[in-house]
Formats: structure tokens, C-alpha cells, sequence
């Protein structure tokens, strides 16, 4: 019966062995086949990527063949040379006459006016502006009552000034 047991577990060995050698041979093979399947993925994606870019290559340049033919009509357009010399010459024009314009006595005065207005106007919000934090500051109120019965709002806005040097 020892042997008979030895036999048995000879023979499970045996059979527990052939599966394993059976089990390695087939992740061989399959390894095997992967590798065979990823080597023809690749040789496909590598074809593909080809194809495409010799494509692209041609369409590139069949593009730019056309973009030219396009420049070139309208490069080679009479018609349209002659209206875009037109407007430069309307704009030549256009440029000596408001400079003709500018040196004119009465646009000198009322640039000067205008000027002069702008300053006023400047040192005018300047005041009300210290005025209205003035007020601010007294009542907490970001409103005031006119002599009319109207009540206009008012906003304060801080801004930083350069650093003097």
C-alpha cells in the first residue's frame, strides 16, 4: 500500500507537473501571440501614419498652390489696381486738406478753447471730488439733497498716485 500510495502521489506529481509544463507552454505562447498581434498592431499604425502624412504633405501643398493662384488674380487685377490707387490718392488729399484744416486760425482758437475748457473741467471734478469725501466723511451718506428737492448719488473712487521722487 506504500506503494501503492507512492504510486499515486507519484502519478499526481506527474499529472500536477504536466499541467504546469502545459500552463507555461501555453503563457509562451500566448506571450508568443501577443507579441505577434502587437508587431502587426504597430506595422498598421506605422502604415496609417504614413498614408496620412504623405496626405497631408500633398494637400499642404496643393493648398498653397492654390492660395498663390488666388493672390495672383487679384495681384493681376487692373481693375483693382486702379481703384486702391485711387483711394490713396482720395486719402493723400484727404491728409493735406485736414492739415490745411488744422492750420486754420479759427481750428487753432478753438483748440486752444477746447484745451482750456479741459483744464477747467479737470480742476473743477478735482474739487467737487474733495468736496464730496468731505461731505462723506461728515454724514456717512454716498448722497445729497440739491437746493431743487433732487437727490443726487455720488461715488468715491480712490485711485494711487506715482511716488514722488
Amino acid at each position: 500500500m506504500a506503494d501503492d500510495h507512492k504510486q499515486i502521489s507519484s502519478s499526481d506529481d506527474l499529472a500536477l507537473e504536466a499541467l504546469s509544463q502545459a500552463s507555461q507552454q501555453a503563457e509562451v505562447k500566448d506571450e508568443v501571440t501577443e507579441s505577434n498581434e502587437l508587431a502587426e498592431t504597430l506595422t498598421s499604425l506605422q502604415s496609417l501614419i504614413e498614408k496620412h502624412a504623405r496626405e497631408l504633405t500633398r494637400l499642404e501643398g496643393e493648398l498653397k498652390e492654390k492660395r498663390q493662384s488666388l493672390k495672383n488674380i487679384f495681384d493681376n487685377d487692373i481693375q483693382l489696381t486702379e481703384a486702391k490707387e485711387e483711394v490713396e490718392r482720395h486719402t493723400q488729399a484727404m491728409k493735406e486738406r485736414k492739415v490745411q484744416l488744422q492750420n486754420d486760425p479759427q481750428s487753432t482758437s478753438l483748440k486752444i478753447d477746447v484745451a482750456e475748457l479741459n483744464q477747467q473741467k479737470k480742476e473743477l471734478e478735482e474739487t467737487l471730488s474733495n468736496h464730496l469725501v468731505n461731505y462723506h466723511a461728515l454724514t456717512n451718506s454716498m448722497s445729497f439733497d440739491t437746493s431743487d428737492g433732487d437727490q443726487w448719488d455720488f461715488s468715491i473712487k480712490a485711485k494711487i498716485k506715482a511716488k514722488k521722487l
